[in-house]
């Protein structure tokens, strides 16, 4: 689990209409309604409907967050394509004993094979439940159910209200999705 009494890191990555962007906002409002200090904000230039994109999320449970640069040796990583591993280099920079969010049907063992160091590996096969919650493979509250679960950085309760502001009509299905990506995500320790 995080040092939750620092500021952690959060870095994103997916692609664009993925979702990456709005998964930040809303995990940086509910840690602002728990009382804690948070930013979110994007990095993508001109892109197109799949082209990478990346999002950066900072929160602190004691201080005021000061520094507004790209996270480049994040805490977290959570990647939603699990091809942007490579092509994207999504894991660079990461923390050793850091932690990574992979969308994936792959097993674990599989993918440990690829990455090298010291750090957590949470999986969970999110384009699959958007596909059988939401019907779209969109998996933005998917990846933030199995960030709650890796990390306990927040509570899934406060994820509910901005999760309604966001969504209005279909704010129920993504909490559902939201939810089952907690209970299904499966978190390994490397050693």
């Amino acid at each position: 689990m995080l040092d939750t009494g620092k500021i952690i890191e959060i870095r994103w990555h997916g692609r664009g209409g993925m979702g990456v962007v709005t998964s930040a906002e809303i995990v940086a409002q509910a840690a602002i309604a728990e009382g804690k200090y948070a930013q979110a904000f994007p990095s993508f230039g001109p892109e197109r409907r799949g082209a990478p994109v990346a999002a950066f999320v900072r929160i602190s449970a004691k201080e005021s967050i000061r520094v507004r640069s790209e996270i480049l040796t994040p805490d977290v990583v959570v990647i939603f394509d699990e091809r942007l591993i490579e092509s994207a280099g999504a894991t660079a920079g990461l923390k050793q004993d850091g932690l990574i969010i992979l969308n994936t049907t792959r097993p674990v063992a599989d993918i440990e094979k690829e990455l090298s160091g010291k750090f957590e590996l949470a999986t969970v096969d999110a384009s699959k439940i958007a596909m059988e919650t939401l019907g779209v493979p969109i998996v933005n509250t998917t990846m933030v159910g199995a960030l709650v679960r890796a990390t306990g950085i927040i509570s899934l309760e406060s994820l509910e209200e901005p999760l309604r502001r966001r969504f209005g009509r279909i704010a129920d299905r993504n909490i559902t999705a939201m939810k089952r990506a907690f209970a299904e995500t499966l978190v390994k320790t490397r050693v």
